[in-house]
């Protein structure tokens, strides 16, 4: 008996109804049945990520097609992000390694490091300090070495587990020399110094969010999603403290997703920037050394 599928262009049908048919969610680096499809697939058999037309109608031998369907499964079945189940995740043209001790990168923060921060910073190459904090897989470190070549970079995060994912992105770019992390609560386990930039994409998801959240968004550590109440508690410790961390014409930024509204009601009587990204001018903000509290 024939076998039922025997071309990509065959697999990559199936995956899209699967997907289709399970009603998965996306926003782990695909925003769709047919990307996600098309991605694992050209992953599991270890082709261009960027090349699906050439092999299209390539006839596959049988251990490939079977290696194929049980991550379509997996994911269809167990609402795994892609990310976890290929163990790497891309941002702007960067592969970070992740795994379940960390949240899937995809910070829009990253966009915005493309070019310096600038216009806030006015010259990248004169930055020589950046903090990120609550850094997970590190992936915001490592552009923000990148983006401020000059400059040494702090990282920190309260999950051991997320730092042992952070250390293993660092080496793979060589910026052992460059990044150090530290494990603790915000700024506590930190030298006694000042940076010229801060950035962080902390816990911010509200209460009601967080009980709604799609079930591959549970597979996610919880310490990394959950603000509390508001989607705040960790934003507001991060925004009274940074002012004492900061130079004096430094600047901080925040990345808080959908929760606009809660952050201009716990901090509405700051000078917010709301920066421009790919998702709107409602993820980012960001606020000058001179405007935080103390």
């Amino acid at each position: 008996m024939a076998l039922p599928f025997t071309t990509v262009r065959d697999l990559l049908r199936f995956g899209v109804s699967r997907f289709t048919e399970a009603g998965l969610s996306f926003g782990h680096g695909s925003s769709n049945a047919y990307d996600e499809a098309a991605y694992l697939i050209l992953h599991t058999l270890h082709l261009p990520l960027d090349t699906l037309e050439p092999f299209l109608d390539a006839r596959l031998l049988d251990n490939e097609i079977d290696a194929v369907m049980k991550v379509i499964e997996r994911r269809a079945k167990d609402r795994v992000p892609a990310a976890y189940i290929t163990h790497e995740a891309w941002m702007h043209g960067h592969r970070f390694y992740v795994d379940e001790r960390v949240i899937v990168p995809r910070s829009f923060i990253g966009e915005l490091l493309q070019d310096g921060l600038q216009p806030y910073v006015a010259d990248p190459d004169q930055v020589t300090r950046v903090l990120e904090l609550c850094t997970g897989s590190g992936c915001l470190a490592i552009l923000a070495a990148q983006a401020f070549e000059n400059a040494d970079i702090d990282a920190v995060d309260i999950s051991p587990a997320a730092l042992e994912v952070a250390h293993r992105n660092v080496d793979d770019y060589g910026l052992d020399d460059r990044i150090a992390l530290y494990e603790g609560d915000l700024f506590a386990p930190l030298p006694g110094v000042r940076y010229e930039v801060i950035v962080t994409n902390p816990p911010y998801v509200n209460a009601t969010a967080m009980s709604n959240l799609p079930a591959e968004y549970r597979h996610e550590p919880e310490l990394a999603l959950a603000g509390g109440a508001d989607g705040m508690d960790v934003v507001r410790r991060i925004v009274a403290e940074a002012g004492k961390w900061l130079t004096e014409d430094g600047v901080l930024v925040v990345e808080i997703g959908n929760e606009r509204e809660n952050v201009e009601a716990s901090l509405g009587g700051l000078d917010l920037v709301w920066l421009s990204t790919s998702a709107g001018d409602d993820n980012v903000f960001l606020i000058q050394a001179g405007d935080l509290p103390g």
